[in-house]
C-alpha cells in the first residue's frame, strides 16, 4: 500500500495537565506540520467544574472507530465510551485492556485526546444549534414551531468529557483512508514496532505446575514430532512467589534454571517468561523499590513507580542481569490492567506515587510504562512478547494484548478493532470444548500478530487427546509459512505506520458495506480473513470491490457478499498480489533460509522482502521488491541469503 503525505495538527485548549502519555512517549513531534484541513474554528471547549469538555460537529452520516481494544463494539456512532482500563470488560461501555484516546471517522480524520485520565466520548449525541437563544427567549415560538425546529436544527456532536484536567491538547491526523490517518498516528507514536524473526512462529505456554523435567520434555515433544514451535513460555509456577511477584526461581519445582536455559536454548527454543508488575517482600528488589512505589500495596507487593527513572532503572537492571543477560528474550507481563469485576484487585485511584501521577492516571500509563521497562532491561535484543495492559501511543512496543476472557467471536472483534489504534491482539488458543472448537481457534490465531497456544492449566497439549495431532501441525505448517509474508507486513509497520491487521473499513472507507463489518480483517496488504467459530458450518464473507482468490483453491471470485461452507478458514488473496510462502521450518534462527513458493495473483504486483539478522536493532535492512507479471514475461528474479526461490506460480 502507498501511503500519501499525511497532515496533522496540534490544537492545545486550556492548560494541559503535566502528566499525559505524549510526556512519556519518544513522540515525533517533526510530523506535526499543523496543515489540516479540519475547520478547527468549529471546536468548543469549556473548564467545568469536575474537569473540561470539548465538543466537535459530527455529521448524521459520519462513523466512528477506534478507542483502543475494544472487545464488545465496533462502530461507536450513537454510544458513550467511558475509556476505563479493566481486565474484565463486560459490556460495549469503553472498559478495556488498552483503552486508547484516539477515534478516527469516515470523514478523513483522527483525533488523539492527550490525557492519562478516565474520559468519556459521546459519540454523536444531539444538540440544538440555536438553544441559547430559545432559551433566552430571543426567539419567539410556539411549541409546535420549536418541534419542527428542533428537528432542522439539530446538531450531532462528539463530546469529549475529561475529569480534573483544566485542558489538554488535541492532534488531529487526516489521510484519504482510515488506513492513512492512523498510519499518521502511528508514526507520531514513534513508528511500528519490528519484532525479531522467531516472534512470528509458533509459541507454546507450559503448564504452570511443570517441573523442570517436565518442560523439557514438552520441549521435546514438539522436536521428536515435527511439530514448529519456536519459542516456550513459563508461568507463574516457575517464581517461589507469584502473587505478589518475587522474580526468584522456585528451586523445588526448577532447581537448576541455568541448565533449563542452556538445555531449552540448545533445542533452539527462545523463552518467555511470566509475571506481573507487582513486588513481593521476598523479592531482592522491594527494598530498593519501596521508595519509589505508590502508598497502597496488590497481593502484598508495591507497585512500583515507572515514572520515575530510578525505579525504572532499578526494575530493568534487575531482568537484565538475572533473565536477559542469562538467556531469557520474552516476558508476559500479566495483570497490569486492573481488576473491578474478578476479586477487585488493584491499587484505587486515589494512589500517590512518587512521580506525581495519581492512581487515575497510574492505571492508564502503568501498561506502556511496565513495557517501556522491560525493553529496556532487553536492550538490543528484539523480542515478541505479551501484555495485558497498554494505552496511547503504543505501536512501538513488540508486545501483543490478550485476555483472561474466552469469547470466540470477541477475540476475533478485538483483532479487527486492534489496528485503530496502534495495538497488536492475539486470539490465543487455552482449551476448547470440541475437536472443532479447537481448529477453529487454531485458524483464527496463525493469521494474527503472535500465533500462540496457552496451555497453562493444562498437563498436555489440548490437541492430544483430541486427536487434533495432524490437523494443529498443519495449521502451524501453514504459519510458518506466511512468516516472510507477515515479516514484510510488520516492516511496513515499522516504516510507516500501516498495522500489519486492520478493519476492511480501514482500507475501504469510503465503502459502506464495511462499516458495520467486525469479523474479516485485512492481514498484510494482500490477504483477506474471514474466521468462522465453532457451531457455525458457513458463514456470509464481504469482499470489497475488484477480485479475490482463495487462499486454498485459488478460486476466483468478484467482489460482493458469498457464502463460504468450508472446514478451513475463509482466507482470500487480493487481486493483483505477490505471496511469498516459505516451505516450513521447524524454528527460526538467525541463518535461517527461506525457501519460497511464490504466487502470482492477476497482473502481478510487487511485495517487498525484509533481509536482516532479525534478532537485533542494530541490523541492515535490505530491501528486495518482488514483481511478477505472467502476461509481460515479467519473471520474479530473487538475490538474497535468507531467501531462495523454490517455484513460482501464476493465477
Amino acid at each position: 500500500m502507498v501511503i500519501q503525505m499525511q497532515r496533522a495538527k496540534k490544537i492545545t485548549l486550556g492548560t494541559p495537565e503535566a502528566i499525559t502519555p505524549v510526556k512519556f512517549s519518544n513522540v515525533n513531534n517533526n510530523l506535526i506540520q499543523g496543515d489540516v484541513t479540519y475547520d478547527t474554528s468549529l471546536i468548543r471547549f469549556k473548564v467545568t467544574a469536575s474537569g473540561c469538555v470539548i465538543e466537535m460537529p459530527l455529521d448524521p452520516d459520519e462513523e466512528v472507530f477506534g478507542f483502543g481494544l475494544q472487545l464488545k463494539g465496533f462502530d461507536h456512532r450513537g454510544t458513550k465510551k467511558y475509556l476505563r482500563p479493566n481486565a474484565d470488560p463486560v459490556a460495549n461501555t469503553g472498559d478495556s485492556h488498552a483503552p486508547v484516546p484516539f477515534y478516527v471517522t469516515t470523514k478523513g480524520y483522527g483525533v488523539y485526546v492527550d490525557t492519562a485520565r478516565y474520559a468519556s466520548f459521546y459519540c454523536g449525541f444531539g444538540k440544538n444549534k440555536n438553544r441559547e437563544n430559545i432559551r433566552n427567549k430571543a426567539v419567539a415560538v410556539t411549541p409546535e414551531e420549536l418541534y419542527e425546529k428542533n428537528k432542522t436544527d439539530e446538531i450531532t456532536q462528539m463530546v469529549i468529557d475529561i475529569p480534573a484536567a483544566k485542558g489538554v491538547d488535541l492532534y488531529i491526523f487526516e489521510g484519504d483512508s482510515i488506513t492513512e490517518i492512523v498510519a499518521a498516528y502511528n508514526q507520531f507514536s514513534g513508528g511500528g514496532c519490528m519484532p525479531s524473526l522467531w516472534g512470528l512462529g509458533m509459541f507454546y505456554r507450559c503448564y504452570t505446575r511443570y517441573t523442570q523435567e517436565e518442560i523439557i520434555k514438552m520441549a521435546d515433544y514438539f522436536r521428536e514430532n515435527d511439530i514448529p514451535c519456536d519459542m516456550i513460555g513459563l508461568e507463574p509456577g516457575w517464581q517461589e512467589s507469584s502473587y505478589s511477584c518475587s522474580y526468584l526461581w522456585d528451586k523445588d519445582r526448577i532447581p537448576d534454571p541455568d541448565s533449563l536455559i542452556k538445555e531449552l536454548r540448545n533445542r533452539h527454543y527462545n523463552i518467555n517468561l511470566w509475571e506481573h508488575v507487582f513486588v513481593n517482600s521476598t523479592s531482592p528488589i522491594y527494598r530498593p523499590l519501596n521508595k519509589y512505589s505508590g502508598d497502597f500495596e496488590v497481593w502484598q507487593g508495591l507497585v512500583p513507580d515507572f515514572g520515575t527513572k530510578e525505579g525504572v532503572d532499578i526494575f530493568s537492571e534487575y531482568h537484565k542481569t538475572n533473565f536477559v543477560d542469562k538467556g531469557i528474550l520474552g516476558f508476559k507481563l500479566d495483570e497490569c490492567d486492573g481488576s473491578d469485576y474478578t476479586g477487585s484487585w488493584s491499587y484505587p485511584n486515589c494512589s500517590e506515587f512518587p512521580s506525581g501521577m495519581d492512581g487515575e492516571q497510574m492505571h492508564s500509563m502503568i501498561g506502556n510504562l511496565y513495557q517501556q521497562t522491560i525493553l529496556k532491561a532487553l536492550g538490543n535484543n528484539r523480542t515478541l512478547s505479551e501484555v495485558r495492559s497498554a494505552g496511547a501511543l503504543a505501536a512501538p512496543y513488540p508486545l501483543v494484548l490478550y485476555s483472561d476472557l474466552y469469547e470466540h467471536k470477541d477475540f476475533i472483534r478485538g483483532l479487527v478493532n486492534s489496528g485503530f489504534s496502534g495495538l497488536l491482539w492475539t486470539p490465543e488458543v487455552r482449551h476448547a470444548d470440541s475437536k472443532e472448537e479447537l481448529i477453529r481457534r487454531v485458524q483464527a490465531v496463525i493469521f494474527s500478530p503472535q500465533a500462540i497456544i496457552n496451555g497453562w492449566y493444562i498437563d498436555k497439549a489440548p490437541w492430544i487427546d483430541m486427536r487434533a495431532t495432524n490437523e494443529i501441525k498443519g495449521l502451524f505448517e501453514v504459519r510458518m509459512q506466511l512468516v516472510p509474508y507477515i515479516y514484510s507486513a510488520f516492516y511496513q509497520y515499522y516504516k510507516k505506520g500501516i498495522a500489519p491487521v486492520r478493519a476492511l473499513v480501514s482500507d475501504y472507507s469510503c465503502d459502506q458495506n464495511t462499516y458495520k463489518i467486525d469479523d474479516e480483517y485485512l492481514f498484510g496488504d494482500s490477504l483477506l480473513v474471514a474466521p468462522i467459530t465453532a457451531g457455525e458450518t458457513k458463514r456470509t464473507v464481504y469482499l470489497p470491490e475488484g477480485k479475490w482468490y482463495d487462499f486454498w483453491t485459488n478460486q476466483k471470485y468478484k467482489g460482493g457478499y458469498h457464502i463460504m461452507e468450508t472446514d478451513t478458514i475463509p482466507v482470500f488473496v487480493k487481486d493483483n498480489s505477490i505471496l511469498p510462502l516459505a516451505q516450513p521450518v521447524m524454528y527460526m534462527e538467525e541463518g535461517t533460509q527461506f525457501k519460497l513458493d511464490i504466487k502470482v495473483y492477476g497482473s502481478g504486483g510487487t511485495i517487498i522482502l525484509i533481509e536482516d539478522n532479525g534478532m537485533t536493532y542494530d541490523t541492515n535492512y535490505k530491501e528486495y521488491i518482488l514483481t511478477g507479471n505472467k502476461d509481460e514475461d515479467e519473471q520474479v528474479i530473487l538475490d538474497s541469503s535468507r531467501y531462495c526461490i523454490n517455484s513460482v506460480q501464476y493465477f
